[in-house]
């Protein structure tokens, strides 16, 4: 499997498991979307000090050659995949760990 099809395999499977499986649904908000240009930033100045100074470097059969500043798209991709796992499960467990009603308590009489 080429760097381009781990990549694309990556942000498809990262999106499903956040929609349907974990039902965070990260990227379905607007909050994600306007806070996401943030980390694209740090990602793409990480990036480009890795492959711009060549501590990191690509076959160029693997990937499709298309960079952003230094960084491969690929990279890119592999990156959005993290980020939206990372906080899909971060979502899904923060809110697992929130203390509920205790189904054992009588009902609070109205008001």
């Amino acid at each position: 499997m080429t760097y381009t099809a781990a990549a694309v395999t990556g942000v498809v499977v990262a999106v499903l498991i956040d929609v349907f499986v974990l039902r965070s649904r990260i990227v379905l908000g607007r909050v994600f979307w306007c806070t996401y240009p943030i980390i694209f930033g740090f990602q793409l100045l990480s990036n480009g000090i890795l492959t711009g100074r060549g501590v990191v470097l690509y076959n160029p059969d693997d990937i499709l050659g298309v960079r952003l500043v230094y960084a491969p798209v690929e990279d890119l991709a592999f990156g959005f995949a993290l980020i939206v796992l990372t906080l899909s499960l971060w979502v899904r467990l923060s809110a697992a760990s929130r203390p509920g009603p205790d189904p054992s308590e009588p009902p609070a009489p109205p008001r």
